[in-house]
C-alpha cells in the first residue's frame, strides 16, 4: 500500500520491496536504505555502484533471545537476482533473523521506518537522513549520512541489550587489499592508494556519537564463508566485543553498545557515516589526464576532518534540515505534488550529480548500474530541471558559467555537453537549439532570483554572442521563428518551424530584450 499523506508518504505491504531512499551530499557519494531497513546502491567513488545487496546491517540481542537483524524480511526478487544465488547467498545475511516491518514514510530528506521485535516487548524507529539545508550548499554536499535506531520497551520490565553494527570492507576492491583500525567511538575501514592506481584510496567511517562502545576488526581470510558465522557467534554473546586482530587486511569491523530499557523509556543510538574519496577515474573526453576531484577534497584534507566535522555539527545540522522539511510538508501544496518534487529531489544525493573540487556543478542525465548516463550536463536536458535553480542558486549559476565559457566559442556555438573535469570545450557538432535558448533564459532566471548585478553584466557579453549565434544560425532572415535545421532534444534535427523550439526562441528574445534594457 503507498498512502500520500501531508507528513509525507506512507509505503506498508508489498511496496516496501522496491524502495531505495538515498543518502547522502549533493555530487559526495550515495548510500541507500532500503523499505525493509537494508542497505544498498552504495556508490561513493564518484560513480553508480548499484548492487541490490551490501554487506552493512545493524542488530540487537537479548540473552535468552534470538538474536535479531533490525531489517524486515528479504524481498523475494532478491533470492535470486543477487550474484552467488547458486552457491546458497553465503555472502548475504538472508538467512539471519529478523524483525516486522510495520512501514516506510518518505519524508525528503528523511526516511522514517517503523519495525516491531517479534519476541521482544520492543517497538524500533529508524530514521535515515543527510543534510539539505537550501542556499548552504556547502554543508548540503558534505560525504556523510546517518542512521538513528530508537528503541522503546513498551513492558513493564526491564531489558538489557546490546546493539551492533557491522560493515564489510566494501572500500577494497580486493578484501585482502582492506585495512582497518580502531577509532573513538567507532571504526575506519579503508583502501590505500598506489602510485599507478590513486583513485583506488578510500575510506568510510562509522561511529555511535556520544555512547560508550567497543570495536571489533574482523579476521579470518575474508571469505564470508567462514567470517559471517564467527560474526553471528559474537552477536548472539549478546555482551560487548572488543577485538583487535594482528594480520594485513581487514576483511570488515563491528561496533557494540550496551541499550537497557526501562518501562516505557526509549533511547536513540545515532549512527553516523562518513566517508572520503580524494580522487577518481572519472573524466570525459581525450585531451586531459587529470581526473574528476570532488569538492568536499577543497574544503577536507583527510577522512578525520571530515568526521570531526560531522560530530561537532550533527545536531546543528540536523535542526536546520528538519526546518527545510517541515516548511515543505507543512505547505498547502497537494499531497501528490509534495509526493512528486520530493522523488526528484533525492536524484541530488544520487551518483547523476558530481561537484567538482573548485565547487561548480556538473551532471549526468542519469545512472547505468556501474556508470553515469550521457555526460556533461546536458543543455537541453538539464533545461528541465528547476529544482536547484530556487533551493541552491548558486549552485545552478555555476552550470551558466559553465555553459557561456568553457563550452561557448568566439562565434557564440556552444557545445551542449560540458567536459569532467570542466574545462575549455571543442566546437565538432551541432549545437542544440533548446539548450543554447534555454541557457539565456536561464541566465535571466538566475539574476531575477539572485539579484546579482555584478553577475549579469559577466554573463552579458557571452549571452549576446549566443543570441547573434543563435539567430544567424537558425534565423537568417529574422522572422522571429527557427527555420532551418536545429538540433535538440530529441538527439535529430528539426527543420522548419516547430512549436517546441520556437518556444525557447520566443523566450530567449524576450529574456534577452528584458536583460538589455536593464543593463541600457
Amino acid at each position: 500500500m503507498r498512502k500520500l499523506a501531508k507528513t509525507g508518504t506512507v509505503y506498508t505491504g508489498r511496496n516496501l520491496d522496491y524502495i531505495a531512499f538515498p543518502l547522502g551530499g549533493i555530487g559526495a557519494g550515495m548510500i541507500c536504505i532500503e523499505g525493509n531497513g537494508s542497505f544498498s546502491h552504495i556508490s561513493l567513488r564518484h560513480k553508480p555502484k548499484l548492487e541490490k545487496y551490501v554487506y552493512m546491517f545493524a542488530a540487537f540481542a537479548v540473552k535468552g533471545k534470538t538474536a535479531r537483524v533490525i531489517e524486515g524480511p528479504v524481498p523475494e526478487w532478491k533470492f535470486f537476482s543477487i550474484p552467488g544465488a547458486g552457491n546458497g547467498l553465503g555472502n548475504t545475511n538472508f538467512g539471519l533473523p529478523r524483525c516486522i516491518t510495520r512501514s516506510f514514510t518518505a519524508k525528503f530528506p528523511f526516511a522514517f521506518i517503523k519495525m516491531l521485535h517479534p519476541e521482544l516487548p520492543v517497538k524500533i524507529d529508524i530514521c535515515g537522513w543527510s543534510p539539505f539545508i537550501p542556499c548552504d550548499p556547502d554543508n548540503s554536499s558534505l560525504p556523510v549520512a546517518a542512521v538513528e535506531y530508537t528503541f522503546k520497551n513498551i513492558s513493564s520490565k526491564r531489558i538489557r541489550g546490546i546493539f551492533s553494527f557491522h560493515c564489510k570492507n566494501f572500500m577494497a576492491d580486493e578484501i585482502t587489499k582492506g585495512k582497518g583500525m580502531i577509532m573513538s567511538n567507532g571504526y575506519e575501514l579503508f583502501q590505500e592508494k598506489t602510485e599507478s592506481e590513486p583513485h583506488k584510496e578510500g575510506h568510510f567511517v562509522v561511529q555511535i556519537s556520544n555512547l560508550k562502545t567497543t570495536t571489533s576488526l574482523w579476521c579470518g581470510s575474508g571469505s564470508f564463508l567462514d567470517t559471517h558465522p564467527l560474526l553471528w557467534k559474537d552477536i548472539l554473546s549478546a555482551e560487548c566485543v572488543e577485538n583487535k586482530i594482528d594480520q594485513d587486511f581487514v576483511p570488515g569491523a563491528s561496533i557494540f553498545t550496551e541499550v537497557i530499557l526501562k518501562p516505557e523509556e526509549c533511547k536513540t543510538i545515532p549512527v553516523l557515516f562518513s566517508w572520503y574519496v580524494p580522487i577518481s577515474d572519472v573524466k570525459t573526453g581525450t585531451d586531459c589526464e587529470e581526473c574528476h576531484r570532488p569538492w568536499y577534497t577543497a574544503k577536507f584534507n583527510s577522512i578525520k576532518e571530515v568526521t570531526d566535522y560531522w560530530a561537532v555539527n550533527y545536531k546543528k545540522l540536523k535542526t536546520t534540515t528538519k526546518l527545510f522539511t517541515q516548511s515543505f510538508y507543512l505547505s498547502s501544496i497537494p499531497p501528490e505534488i509534495k509526493d512528486a518534487v520530493s522523488s526528484n529531489l533525492s536524484i541530488l544525493k544520487s551518483p547523476t550529480v558530481l561537484r567538482q573540487k573548485d565547487g561548480r556543478l556538473w551532471g549526468w542525465e542519469g545512472c547505468c548500474e556501474d556508470k553515469g548516463c550521457c555526460p556533461g550536463s546536458c543543455t537541453h536536458v538539464w533545461n528541465y530541471c528547476q529544482a536547484i535553480a530556487h533551493l541552491f542558486p548558486s549552485l545552478e549559476r555555476t552550470l551558466r558559467e559553465t555553459e557561456f565559457f568553457e563550452n561557448q566559442d568566439e562565434n557564440g556555438h556552444q557545445n551542449f555537453r560540458a567536459l569532467l573535469p570542466i574545462r575549455p570545450n571543442n566546437h565538432d557538432f551541432y549545437s542544440a537549439a533548446d539548450g543554447q535558448l534555454g541557457g539565456i533564459m536561464k541566465v535571466y532566471r538566475e539574476w531575477r532570483i539572485s539579484g546579482n548585478q555584478d553577475w549579469l553584466k559577466k554573463m552579458w557579453p557571452k549571452v549576446k554572442k549566443s543570441l547573434d549565434y543563435c539567430i544567424k544560425t537558425w534565423d537568417p532572415q529574422q522572422n522571429g521563428y527557427l527555420k532551418y535545421p536545429h538540433h535538440n532534444t530529441y538527439d535529430i534535427e528539426f527543420w522548419g518551424p516547430d512549436s517546441m523550439c520556437c518556444s525557447f526562441y520566443c523566450g530567449a528574445l524576450k529574456a534577452a530584450m528584458i536583460m538589455a534594457e536593464h543593463l541600457k
